[in-house]
């Protein structure tokens, strides 16, 4: 990972808590250390099994009968709960973390659910129109999360992102981050054979997921890259329920939440 953020300046506004953020990190750290609590046999099942090859998918090879597990087709949402180890698991639900909520708050949880797996689904399918012949499996929830990075930058791309540079804890613009970032997968995935061990373009096809899912799932309200107030007249109830309060003699108060 190019940079490693752990914290944001942007506040929440429509909800109150990120459910549907924490319970996929929830979730994914659960799957992982299930996986990897039997013998090794059976990770390297899950992992075959559950895990996209480019080359089932599109129907040159088949997986042998002991390691298939369900329909290739929908590897392309297994796959994104499965992890190759602790650093891959823990990389990947950082920045899940710091960025998943604030998207989350933009289109509400059940969108962002299904904004999450589209994103997962579309950088697979970019990993496997790159590589179509590859038969190694590919695991992790980097592509779904990359386009969380996407949909982030053309939320709030102003925002500052807290980033350990050497040993100084330095707040940078989020829009020089994630290009930064976008620029690394791109040189990464010709860095030579090295580069095959990742799916960098699954990241890359992630990220421009979310760049254009994020006009689709966000609420019409929410204002794009940094401009403009949040939802007029909104407030939020205790228990994360919201409502819009209108009328000319209404107060437009808005109170932002934060992580």
């Amino acid at each position: 990972m190019p940079f490693i953020p752990l914290h944001d300046t942007t506040p929440r506004y429509l909800i109150a808590r990120p459910w549907t953020t924490w319970a996929l990190i929830a979730v994914t750290a659960l799957i992982y250390f299930f996986q990897v609590s039997g013998p090794p046999d059976s990770n390297l099942q899950l992992v075959y099994g559950l895990g996209v090859i480019p080359a089932t998918l599109v129907g040159s090879a088949e997986l042998a009968p002991g390691l298939k597990l369900v329909d290739p087709l929908l590897t392309l949402i297994s796959y994104q709960f499965l992890h190759g180890g602790l650093a891959h698991l823990g990389g990947n639900l950082l920045y899940l973390w710091v960025f998943g909520d604030n998207v989350e708050d933009a289109m509400g949880h059940g969108r962002f659910l299904a904004f999450y797996l589209a994103c997962g689904v579309a950088a697979a399918l970019a990993q496997v129109a790159v590589e179509p012949t590859a038969a190694a499996p590919l695991i992790g929830a980097s592509g779904a999360i990359s386009g969380v990075l996407g949909a982030y930058l053309i939320l709030h791309p102003r925002s500052r992102v807290l980033v350990p540079i050497g040993f100084i804890p330095l707040y940078l613009p989020a829009w020089l981050l994630l290009i930064f970032w976008f620029g690394f997968q791109f040189f990464a995935a010709f860095a030579g054979p090295s580069a095959q061990n990742v799916g960098w373009w699954a990241h890359i096809g992630g990220f421009v997921a979310g760049l254009l899912l994020i006009f689709v799932f966000r609420y019409r309200a929410v204002p794009l890259f940094g401009l403009g107030d949040p939802p007029e007249g909104v407030t939020l109830r205790r228990g994360a329920a919201w409502q819009r309060r209108g009328g000319p003699d209404s107060p437009r108060k808005k109170h932002g939440f934060r992580k």
